[in-house]
């Protein structure tokens, strides 16, 4: 896919940053400055002024259905007519909403809700909804396992070669895994407390790590070390796509035959626009984020790509018109 640079807001050697932090959100400034052509004083300094603008985050994220700490339920939402941003705005706020974007299509907003359990979805869905008052219809689709997460894309503006070196080596996508159907296990308190910093700051560095929770750095690193292999924590950047050069950000919501569910969700989880795929229940059962450099560009796609899956039934897009939230953080819009 070729890319549209993003005008005025950043430029190329602010992409390659940025690109070489989505493939690894806690690279070494070394490893960075070697691969964007940059020195590490000036790949830092860089860093900081998108992190200061709004512009990026790097964020350490959670595998949920590798531990106990939650289900997803995606939310397809319709507004009353005239309160789609309101009702946006009033999710985004939500403490238990992890993603929010105003969609055009069958619905009007998509929002990721995470609970702990069946009684707190509950709660969330059906007693504590957000903006209730403005919403005229909801469809629950609840994510039953990822075939590949936000944390593995690679946005395509570096070589293979420094893909290969930036990623950890214990990377791999969700549907690649031999432990892929583990029982999840609960995290101990420190790995709690530790993922809760993170998710805050994904760069913070473990002498801090070890001064804020109390531990000594060789525990902190063991800790993050484990849920690091067990790919339970993952580190991502928080970027709007149009930055990288995609300017057509959607959702794939599909209707795949069952026994060919597996098949459909390991190809698509493999082309380069996928953010993020997930298998479902409900009339969709295969549900997916996805980039593509420009809106021209879905045609070719739902025919070549969406088409060719196997046991395709039917086929829904929802075109994001603004993502308001990421992964737990509100998003700035570049100007």
């Amino acid at each position: 896919m070729t890319h549209r640079a993003p005008t005025g807001t950043i430029d190329e050697l602010d992409q390659r940053i940025i690109a070489a932090l989505q493939l690894n959100g806690r690279a070494p400034w070394s490893a960075v400055a070697r691969w964007v052509g940059a020195s590490e004083t000036t790949a830092q300094r860089r860093y900081r002024s998108l992190l200061e603008r709004g512009l990026l985050r790097v964020v350490g994220t959670l595998e949920l259905d590798r531990t106990r700490e939650g289900s997803s339920m995606l939310v397809r939402v319709q507004a009353r007519p005239g309160q789609g941003l309101a009702v946006a705005d009033r999710l985004t706020e939500s403490p238990d909403v992890r993603f929010v974007a105003v969609v055009t299509g069958a619905a009007d907003l998509i929002v990721d809700f995470v609970a702990r359990d069946n009684e707190e979805m509950m709660r969330i869905l059906y007693t504590d909804l957000p903006a209730a008052d403005l919403i005229a219809g909801t469809e629950a689709v609840p994510v039953i396992r990822a075939f590949t997460s936000a944390s593995m894309w690679d946005p395509g503006l570096l070589s293979a070669e420094a893909a290969a070196d930036l990623r950890p080596a214990s990377l791999a996508l969700s549907c690649d895994r031999d432990d892929w159907d583990m029982t999840p296990q609960p995290l101990t308190p420190l790995e709690q407390d530790l993922v809760a910093v993170l998710k805050q700051d994904g760069r913070t560095q473990v002498s801090a790590l070890a001064r804020q929770l109390g531990h000594t750095e060789s525990g902190i690193a063991r800790a993050m070390e484990r849920l690091i292999a067990r790919g339970v924590l993952q580190f991502r950047t928080l970027v709007d796509p149009s930055l990288l050069g995609y300017d057509a950000e959607f959702m794939v919501w599909l209707s795949i035959e069952p026994d060919r569910l597996e098949a459909a969700g390991r190809q698509l989880a493999r082309h380069p626009g996928t953010k993020f795929l997930g298998a479902a229940t409900g009339r969709f059962n295969l549900v997916g984020h996805m980039v593509l450099p420009r809106r021209a560009d879905l045609l070719r796609y739902t025919s070549d790509v969406i088409g060719r899956l196997p046991g395709l039934i039917a086929s829904d897009v929802t075109l994001h018109l603004v993502t308001m939230k990421y992964s737990w953080h509100r998003m700035v819009r570049p100007v």
